[in-house]
């Protein structure tokens, strides 16, 4: 994509407006349903220490959303600047966020109600130009994007919770004919990855620069959970040959067993997914796999995870023409003719049900349905500047972190695209994180 393919994108600032608008509603009527969905004592009552409750995310999300685009973008007077430390991620751990003098559910709603009433005012006033934080409305495409990471961290909490099921979606597409899974061969050479003109893209998506990818060969679909149960029932969670040190520290300190929310119902298995109990379906892409458990699976399996440049090109490059495309499917944005976003589903779709969404190599279902898994450390690109603060990416860089991609059937589109990068620690499992191999490409083949 060309800085005349970016501005292409948002045709006129009215335009540009009219998107801002309709993306802000869209996250906000997720959010709202999300928490709706669940009365008061629920919305304050903590899950797991792993999550917060769902009430503050909520206030988080509109004190976010306050800061940028009330006060600074807007430069208007703050609305609750008393509560600014409280909902700050970076002083006080999830474990910790119950004990908070947090804003009651009704307090709550009328704070993100006060806001975003202040923030339509902002957007329709602003000039979308001039100044970095606001050209092509970045700031806004930001603040939608910091929203709907917090409804996939909310959807998790659902998942998290115990009782009746309170969340329900129609079942994904099935696949629309016969599925052979098979290896595809990704030719070594130049590859363009990241990006410069992605108008929304976080600072870690950038600068473009081109790196040289050995040639390697990578599975079609994400491993599924038939794949996935073989594993299980050769005993490689017993066998500490295919586990890593920290691999196998973590799977003996954990008692890992099975993918969570696995459930051994005598001889079959079992899935809790938001509540609803039921078998598993096999060609659906394992989900709730750690980093670690992926990395067993790949040395039983004989393969390995890809590198996080391995998926990008995997997913990105176009061998006919040589350049990088936004999506798999092209540089249109996600319909769902192409993949599993936003919670349209509440689960992985079946191998091969998106075959509108294949990459020009044939490589199936890379954005949407789980996270996947790669073998990457977190780190910046050559030429990377924080922006437009160092918290949302530079403090996280080093090996404490492994890389995802692709994004999952709780993504949503807008913060979900070919460049973009989540990360997270290797024994997190409560998010929607699966899988796919690759292994290095035989001589033979890489000819």
């Amino acid at each position: 994509m060309t800085a005349a393919d970016e501005t292409q994108m948002f045709d006129g600032i009215e335009t540009l407006r009219d998107r801002v608008a309709a993306d802000l509603a869209r996250s906000r009527a997720r959010s709202t349903a999300l928490t709706d969905a669940v009365d008061d004592d629920d919305l304050v009552k903590q899950h797991s220490k792993l999550m917060s409750p769902l009430v503050w995310d909520f206030a988080h999300i509109a004190n976010q959303e306050e800061l940028w685009l009330v006060r600074d973008v807007g430069g208007r007077e703050p609305v609750r600047h008393d509560i600014d430390e409280m909902y700050d991620a970076f002083q006080h751990p999830r474990a910790d966020r119950p004990a908070l003098p947090l804003l009651s559910p009704v307090e709550t709603r009328s704070y993100v109600r006060e806001v975003r009433d202040k923030v339509l005012d902002v957007l329709a006033s602003t000039p979308l130009e001039g100044r970095r934080l606001v050209e092509n409305a970045f700031a806004f495409g930001m603040i939608v994007q910091h929203e709907q990471q917090h409804n996939e961290t909310m959807l998790a909490t659902h998942q998290l919770r115990t009782g009746e099921p309170v969340l329900h979606a129609d079942s994904p597409p099935a696949p629309p004919g016969p599925v052979v899974d098979e290896e595809i061969l990704v030719p070594g050479g130049p590859f363009t990855l990241g990006t410069s003109v992605e108008p929304w893209a976080l600072d870690n998506e950038r600068p473009a620069h081109q790196v040289d990818v050995p040639a390697f060969v990578i599975d079609k679909y994400p491993v599924t959970n038939s794949a996935y149960l073989e594993f299980v029932a050769a005993g490689g969670y017993d066998q500490e040959r295919w586990w890593s040190a920290d691999g196998w520290a973590y799977r003996q300190k954990a008692n890992l067993t099975s993918p969570r929310f696995w459930l051994r119902d005598g001889d079959r298995w079992l899935r809790n997914g938001f509540g609803l109990v039921e078998p598993l379906v096999p060609d659906e892409p394992v989900v709730h796999v750690c980093f670690y458990e992926a990395e067993a699976f790949a040395a039983w399996a004989g393969k390995r995870l890809p590198t996080e440049v391995e998926w990008e090109k995997a997913a990105r490059h176009d061998p006919a023409t040589g350049r990088s495309r936004r999506y798999p499917w092209g540089d249109e944005d996600p319909g769902p003719q192409h993949a599993n976003l936003g919670q349209r589903h509440l689960r992985p779709a079946r191998i091969g049900a998106y075959p509108a969404g294949e990459s020009p190599l044939g490589v199936a279902q890379l954005i949407g349905d789980v996270w996947e898994w790669t073998s990457s450390d977190f780190h910046a690109y050559p030429g990377f500047v924080a922006f437009p603060y160092r918290e949302y990416s530079e403090v996280f860089f080093g090996p404490d972190y492994k890389m995802l991609r692709g994004g999952s059937f709780g993504a949503d589109a807008s913060a979900c695209r070919g460049t973009f990068r989540n990360w997270d620690y290797p024994i997190r499992r409560q998010i929607f994180s699966g899988l796919r191999l690759a292994r290095d490409a035989r001589p033979d083949e890489s000819q």
